[in-house]
């Protein structure tokens, strides 16, 4: 979603990316070799499949029956047996329209409209931390799908070779593509380079942190993830199955207490206004650039942002947790302690949550208010796979939009800005105006996005994610324990 500054001219979107929604769309095996053990065990995986091979529908044991006696989550059964999600991936559409609504609201610079009175109150209604919470949305659920999916016996080096293939060809495509429809200045390597190699947010200036395609930056923070994962896990996995809520617990508390030391002793906005709005321009006439794709803006040397904010929001490191909240949840449900299938109170918990975001400090409004409704909903989703609840985002069209929703999320911002210099600029338009054009970006970025995961990120993943180049098979090695077995502490 857009990074922004605290001040009223700032505004910039960051991860609206994945857990990003850079995860596969089903958790788990793939789904011809999970047919073919379970065929061999005679066990019923639930799964029904389509004549193309994909999941259509999770019509699962009900949660419990994965840690129960007859398939226990350390034995090598229910390691090798984990049905798809469906659900998760229907959801992390609705996580990527959510920030391009708000990405939609203040990168296409429609004016006179975006210096109008409604769209004051439009964007009070939409503000910043609701692209905020599909990024928060992302980190959990990719902490979820990669402690769900994680293949027992894996080496580290192909867990790597995995991450890498999902997430940067997309990202490249995205980046040459912004390059190319904003005019970045290539002799200007500071603009680009960083985000390249999503190493961006590891630096608080503006300049570097969104310095090319905005919703980019939340791949830095993915980066640090995979990288932190297999070195955590036997962390994770020495946590007895009845205190990992405990440790998740923990968690929290840590996040809250980090943002709160953001917020009392780093420099930044310490009032509860939202005050993330568009960068304007003078004049009534729509500029040709959105301000973080114009000329004038890589050419700056140099672009603060307030230090509590990039802390808070951007930083790789205090986003970390998140994902780890993600990772304990899945064991939550793939031990069979987590139960409740029920959708409505998750919600409303994230919906109370979403409400006080308007009365707690910009430190608060992103992510730490959000964390525990948010990862309830993401393990209740799974919870309704596996009892067999099929409800519209498992649908196989949402199945469909979430596998898409990595590359929407990352096309959408280039869109805006070709939309912006060919259709937009030096013109006037109201509010009517603007819905025509953010309905235009929304069908141009999904057909883009439909292009790029039908073109170039499912076709590398199956040509290349098996078995990295080179790596010789390590089945004749000692056996790597199951994922969900918690050592003894």
């Amino acid at each position: 979603m857009p990074s922004g500054s605290a001040s009223a001219g700032s505004k910039s979107v960051g991860n609206g990316s994945t857990g990003s929604p850079a995860e596969n769309g089903s958790a788990g095996l793939s789904e011809r070799s999970l047919r073919t053990r379970s065929r061999k065990s005679g066990i019923s995986t639930g799964i029904e499949y389509s004549s193309e091979g994909s999941p259509i529908a999770a019509r699962a044991r009900p949660p419990a029956a994965i840690g129960s006696r007859r398939s226990r989550p350390g034995s090598a059964e229910a390691a090798h047996t984990r049905p798809a999600l469906p659900s998760l991936t229907g959801a992390r559409w609705w996580a990527a329209f959510a920030v391009f609504l708000l990405h939609a609201l203040v990168f296409l610079p429609v004016y006179p409209f975006q210096k109008s009175e409604l769209f004051r109150h439009l964007h009070q209604a939409m503000p910043m931390q609701l692209g905020a919470a599909g990024v928060t949305f992302f980190f959990v659920l990719s902490g979820f799908i990669i402690y769900w999916s994680f293949r027992p016996g894996s080496s580290v080096r192909r867990f790597y070779w995995r991450r890498v293939l999902k997430i940067y060809p997309t990202h490249l495509v995205a980046a040459v593509a912004f390059v190319l429809v904003a005019g970045v200045p290539l002799t200007r390597p500071v603009v680009w380079a960083p985000n390249l190699a999503l190493v961006h947010t590891w630096v608080p200036k503006w300049s570097t942190v969104g310095g090319l395609n905005v919703p980019s930056w939340s791949l830095g923070a993915e980066m640090l993830f995979y990288l932190c994962f297999p070195l955590a896990l036997p962390l994770v996995r020495r946590v007895r199955p009845e205190r990992v809520l405990w440790v998740m617990a923990g968690l929290l508390l840590a996040i809250v207490a980090l943002h709160t030391a953001y917020f009392l002793w780093v420099p930044g906005p310490k009032g509860i206004a939202n005050a993330f709005a568009p960068r304007l321009v003078p004049g009534d006439a729509s500029p040709f650039f959105e301000l973080h794709a114009s000329p004038a803006w890589f050419a700056q040397p140099d672009i603060p942002v307030a230090q509590s904010y990039w802390l808070s929001y951007s930083f790789p490191l205090s986003r970390l947790p998140e994902f780890f909240l993600g990772v304990l949840a899945a064991r939550l449900v793939l031990e069979g302690r987590w139960r409740n299938t029920r959708l409505t109170p998750p919600l409303l918990a994230l919906a109370v949550a979403y409400a006080a975001t308007w009365i707690v400090p910009v430190n608060y409004k992103m992510s730490a208010l959000l964390l525990a409704p948010m990862t309830a909903v993401v393990a209740t989703l799974a919870a309704r796979d596996l009892a067999g609840i099929r409800g519209l985002e498992a649908s196989p069209r949402m199945v469909w939009f979430g596998n898409i929703s990595f590359a929407f999320y990352l096309i959408q911002f280039p869109v805006m800005v070709l939309v912006t210099r060919l259709l937009i600029g030096g013109r006037r338009f109201g509010p009517v105006g603007w819905v025509g054009f953010a309905a235009l970006c929304l069908v141009l970025s999904t057909a883009a996005a439909a292009a790029i995961y039908h073109w170039v990120d499912a076709p590398l993943m199956r040509r290349f994610a098996g078995r990295h180049a080179g790596e010789r098979s390590r089945a004749t090695r000692a056996p790597v324990p199951a994922i969900g077995t918690p050592a003894p502490s």
